[in-house]
């Protein structure tokens, strides 16, 4: 019965290696297959058979991808979009979420609950309402004026996350500070915050990939050329370059190299993050 109970278990162990084997191939399979068309010539892309490692790599594609259609400066505007907006919801969450954890005060569970109220609103429902508000504040076409309402989309859910990790810091830490003559200011610049790295680093990895990637907001309110971010301009440059799929390739892989580093970079600091945030003793 052991032996028997042993080769099941085994089997059953195998099995889901390989369906998550098979799995992975299949998804990575995709991505890689873009990768290699990116470092081929255009008379080689659809070549029979496909060939995944091109004989003859090229990295002119690159070239041509970051020259031409100010896609360099493209790339510029959606990095000063995405750090700007990293930063605008690191501070303003960070506060909220430590005066929620910290401070008693009237309304307090009601302002709580419609901040977690805000994480059920989809964002398309705001477009109209986001737009003239927009128009009112005159930042249409206007850069900077993404940054605004990128940071109030996603202000909710990283004020959600770093209370739950702000009621975690000890109570006593604090307790020591205030004897100690600290004020509530640099309890939460001094102690709260080098203790929250973890929570920090996975609101700014997901503000980061959240506002990079956004690009339904900024064709509404973005018409000039120049202001442009990289969403906008990886679509324009599929439909001015349809069948350039070696261009196109290079230029995608190019807007999510940013995407790719950062999440990878972080990763550890997104469960570690997660997991203090959303549980609590």
């Amino acid at each position: 019965m052991i032996v028997g109970s042993g080769r099941n278990r085994g089997l059953v162990l195998s099995a889901r290696y390989g369906f998550l084997v098979v799995t992975a191939i299949v998804l990575v399979l995709p991505f890689a297959y873009m990768v290699s068309t990116s470092f081929k010539e255009r008379t080689l892309v659809l070549e029979y058979p496909p060939r995944l490692i091109p004989d003859d790599p090229t990295v002119q594609n690159y070239v041509s991808a970051w020259t031409s259609n100010q896609f360099g400066r493209y790339f510029v505007n959606s990095a000063t979009v995405a750090l700007a907006t990293t930063a605008g919801v690191l501070v303003l969450a960070s506060m909220m979420a430590y005066g929620f954890a910290r401070f008693d005060f009237p309304g307090r569970r009601l302002l709580f609950g419609l901040v977690i109220f805000g994480l059920t609103v989809p964002t398309m429902l705001l477009i109209i309402p986001q737009f003239i508000l927009a128009r009112d504040l005159h930042l249409i076409d206007k850069l900077p004026g993404l940054v605004p309402f990128y940071v109030g989309t996603q202000l909710a859910f990283s004020t959600f996350l770093l209370r739950g990790f702000f009621e975690r810091v000890p109570l006593e830490l604090e307790e020591a500070m205030t004897i100690d003559g600290a004020s509530a200011w640099r309890r939460y610049w001094n102690l709260a915050l080098p203790l929250s790295k973890p929570a920090l680093a996975t609101c700014a990895i997901f503000t980061f990939l959240g506002s990079w990637d956004e690009f339904v907001w900024a064709l509404t309110v973005l018409n000039g050329e120049s202001n442009r971010t990289l969403p906008i301009a990886i679509s324009l440059f599929r439909g001015q370059h349809s069948t350039s799929w070696g261009l196109i390739f290079a230029a995608s892989i190019i807007s999510i190299v940013p995407v790719i580093v950062v999440y990878v970079s972080s990763q550890r600091h997104i469960v570690a993050g997660i997991t203090d945030g959303a549980l609590k003793n």
